[in-house]
């Protein structure tokens, strides 16, 4: 479900995109309970398009800001989504849940890719594998 898109930069910033995009869904107008998963899932694949690091996180969460801190220790520069600052955060959150972690944050994406949470981005950096995975993204020129 999630591919490599390939576009043009566009100058609108990334809650730009979300609004515009939920707007067009007209997600803002349904009840929670009833937003099917896919169009979630859409709105997940718009939000990580054309960026070589995401990371879905909550401000309150010590290991997002851990791991954030981790990936810009070497020079990459990952979009951050606080799912508790911006319209329909819980159901992504949900959405993100579907995936099968035990819990939504932080989850990462790198090359479009889902990495997963904490513990499989740490597992990379011990492997000596995720600077390798951020130089392919373009998150880093070495």
């Amino acid at each position: 479900m999630f591919k490599l898109l390939i576009g043009k930069p566009s100058t609108l910033n990334n809650l730009q995109k979300y609004t515009h995009f939920a707007r067009l869904l007209n997600i803002s107008q349904q009840p929670r309970q009833t937003l099917e998963p896919t169009v979630t899932m859409d709105v997940v694949n718009v939000l990580i398009q054309d960026k070589p690091v995401v990371i879905f996180s909550k401000s309150s969460c010590c290991m997002s800001h851990s791991v954030e801190t981790l990936i810009r220790g070497f020079g990459a520069n990952p979009t951050v989504y606080d799912l508790d600052r911006i319209p329909n955060g819980q159901q992504i959150e949900r959405a993100l849940m579907q995936l099968g972690f035990r819990q939504s944050v932080p989850a990462v994406f790198i090359g479009q890719q889902l990495v997963g949470n904490e513990r499989n981005v740490m597992s990379l950096h011990i492997q000596n594998q995720l600077v390798p995975l951020l130089i392919q993204a373009g998150a880093i020129w070495i």
